[in-house]
């Protein structure tokens, strides 16, 4: 597989720190084309529509770092995708604050298919791990992409689950995709770009965990898909903010009924009697996206198959008729980034 790389120009712009990926998006679309030593702190002003005290306007130094991240890419096989490129997933772009550069090991999740994420806590039970590891399995069984964290726990099972079946499953990283956190996941992270899937980040080769990456890459994550299913989580766990990113978008949320009332299921049952499905197999997730979406999803077939896996994948500007779910009643930490969530459990 051809790496793909976004331009060093958009790689500089995803560079520049003071700048969120909303106000990054804006700027291109704002100054087109326009090399950045062609432009001045003012015109990044009047383009994201706020000042910027305080920042320092230093695009030479930014278009080195864009070099060393394209050298990066270049010698590990990664691909970069701007916003704006094509290879960029089009389920992202229609999210409410979507990410302006992924960088990617191995593949993104095929927008042909459709994608489910799996998630839960870093410190299941056992039943919790064999619910994770089961029910990746069978969507991997029936042709769905699994996406998780890659985190301990429920996102390592999730990712074990899908390669064992012979799947394609995906990770997004808190991080920066020079390297796997926890590094006890190496191995498995290399498995799953062998097996055709990959581990992607919003931030930049170099960048290092912290508190608040690991709740806004959460966002990606249930973004990517058509689907959240949480199969064990305390009360303030991280996998609730994935499960209310997937609300905010109109996504589907399940629980796994395995887990339920388990001792470390608080935040889980909380979901489920706000009114989340729950579900024993993975097959009640296949007869709940069957309901209603009969249509082949595929531009070569246009037929109506019910049983066609593209029937099921995701379509631009697609919303469930459910209705909404409560979301988590939860307080959490704000950010210095950009005012999201800081939890990581």
């Amino acid at each position: 597989m051809a790496a793909e790389l976004a331009s060093p120009r958009d790689m500089a712009v995803a560079r520049m720190p003071f700048l969120s990926a909303r106000q990054r998006i804006a700027l291109i679309m704002r100054v087109g084309d326009a090399p950045l030593r062609e432009l001045r702190l003012e015109d990044v002003e009047r383009a994201v529509g706020r000042r910027l005290d305080g920042a320092r306007w230093d695009p030479d130094a930014w278009e080195r770092e864009a070099e060393r991240d394209l050298r990066f890419l270049s010698a590990v096989g990664g691909s970069s995708y701007c916003y704006f490129d094509p290879g960029y997933p089009a389920i992202l772009r229609e999210t409410a604050r979507p990410p302006f550069m992924l960088y990617a090991r191995g593949r993104l999740p095929d927008g042909r298919r459709p994608s489910v994420a799996i998630v839960g806590t870093r410190y299941p039970t056992g039943r919790g791990l064999d619910a994770a590891l089961a029910l990746a399995m069978e969507a991997a069984a029936e042709g769905v992409q699994v996406v998780s964290g890659l985190a301990r726990g429920i996102d390592s099972a999730a990712h074990r689950g899908a390669v064992a079946a012979g799947g394609r499953t995906f990770a997004v990283l808190g991080r920066g995709i020079d390297a796997v956190y926890p590094a006890s996941n190496k191995e498995l992270a290399a498995r799953m770009v062998d097996a055709g899937g990959g581990i992607t980040s919003e931030y930049p080769p170099g960048t290092p965990p912290s508190r608040w990456t690991f709740p806004e890459r959460n966002r990606i994550l249930a973004g990517l898909c058509r689907s959240t299913v949480v199969v064990e989580a305390p009360g303030g766990s991280g996998a609730l903010i994935s499960a209310a990113f997937a609300l905010e978008e109109g996504r589907d949320v399940y629980v796994a009924s395995a887990c339920a009332g388990g001792p470390r299921s608080a935040g889980s049952d909380a979901l489920a009697a706000d009114g989340a499905l729950t579900l024993s197999s993975f097959g009640d997730i296949i007869e709940d996206w069957r309901y209603g979406d009969e249509r082949c999803g595929d531009r070569r077939c246009g037929a109506y198959e019910p049983g066609c896996l593209y029937a099921l994948a995701w379509r631009p500007g697609e919303r469930r008729r459910r209705a909404p779910l409560r979301r988590p009643n939860r307080t959490r930490p704000r950010s210095p980034a950009n005012g999201r969530t800081s939890r990581r459990a």
